[in-house]
C-alpha cells in the first residue's frame, strides 16, 4: 500500500491492487470503515458524528497496543479513531475526520452558524480532547481499563485518586455550562456535546462518572444520551466490564 501526505498531513493510502474494500452498504456498494477502540472518546465523537448524520459505518474494534502492521499502513501514528472512504483513503485524528464530514457529509451541521459559537465549540472540543483528557480521561479511563485491556501493567494510584478529584471539578464546569445554555455551545446541539458525551460515557462506563455533583450537568447528558446517535454506544460490551446498570437507562 502507497500512502500520499494530504493538506494538514494526513496519510491517504491507496488500496493495493486486488485488494479492494470488502465492506458493503445494504446496496451492495463499498461502505466507509471506522477503525475506533470503544472506549476511546474520540472514537465514539466520531461515532456520534457518523450517526447524527445518519452515515453508514462499518466498526472495526482496533487494538492500539498490538502495533499491526495493516493498521500502521493506514496511519503510522497508531492511534485511533482512522476512518477509511470506499475508495481506499483514510482519514486521521479525529478533529481532521470531523471536518471532513461536516463539509462533506449531510445535514444537521454539528457546528453553529454564528461566527462565535462556532469558536466556542472548538474551542469546547478542545477542551474535553486535551484538558479534560489529560486530567480524566488518561488518569481514570486509561488506569483503570485500558490498561486492564491490553495486559500492561497495574493501576497506578496516584493517577486514579488525581483523576477522581478532576472529574468532580470538570462536570462542574458542564452543568456550569448547561444551566445558562440550551446545548454547552450555545442554543443548537453541536460537535462540543459530542466531544464532552463522548468522554463522560467512558466514564460512565467504569462507573466512574461522578452525576451526583451536579444535576444540570446530569440533565444535559441524559438529553444528549437519549439522542439516535447515542444508542449504539449504550449497546457497547467488553469482556471483562460490567458497566453499571444506569449506562443504558435514558432516564437514569
Amino acid at each position: 500500500m502507497v500512502g500520499r501526505p494530504a493538506a494538514g498531513g494526513l496519510l491517504i493510502p491507496r488500496p493495493e491492487p486486488g485488494k479492494e474494500d470488502a465492506s458493503l452498504a445494504a446496496d451492495g456498494t463499498s461502505m466507509r470503515r471506522l477503525y475506533h477502540l470503544t472506549l476511546c472518546p474520540r472514537s465514539r465523537k466520531i461515532r456520534l458524528v457518523l450517526g447524527e448524520k445518519r452515515l453508514e459505518a462499518e466498526l472495526i474494534e482496533e487494538k492500539t497496543w498490538e502495533k499491526r502492521t495493516d493498521f500502521l499502513r493506514l496511519n503510522p501514528a497508531g492511534d485511533v479513531p482512522v476512518l477509511v472512504e470506499p475508495d481506499g483513503r483514510a482519514l486521521c485524528d479525529s478533529a481532521a475526520i470531523f471536518e471532513y464530514l461536516e463539509e462533506t457529509g449531510p445535514e444537521p451541521r454539528l457546528l453553529p452558524s454564528d461566527p462565535i459559537d462556532r469558536a466556542e465549540a472548538r474551542r469546547l472540543v478542545g477542551w474535553f480532547d486535551g484538558k479534560f483528557n489529560a486530567e480524566v480521561t488518561e488518569n481514570l479511563v486509561a488506569e483503570r481499563a485500558i490498561k486492564r485491556l491490553s495486559r500492561s501493567g497495574y493501576p497506578d494510584s496516584g493517577k486514579i485518586k488525581a483523576g477522581a478529584r478532576a472529574v468532580k471539578q470538570h462536570v462542574e464546569y458542564v452543568g456550569w455550562l448547561a444551566e445558562r445554555r440550551r446545548w454547552l455551545a450555545g442554543d443548537a446541539l453541536s460537535i462540543a456535546d459530542f466531544a464532552a458525551a463522548a468522554h463522560l460515557s467512558c466514564l460512565d462506563f467504569i462507573g466512574d462518572a461522578p452525576w451526583e455533583v451536579s444535576d444540570p450537568a446530569k440533565e444535559w447528558y441524559a438529553r444528549v444520551k437519549s439522542r439516535p446517535a447515542f444508542r449504539p454506544l449504550l449497546s457497547d460490551h467488553l469482556p471483562g466490564f460490567s458497566p453499571p446498570d444506569h449506562y443504558a437507562d435514558l432516564d437514569f
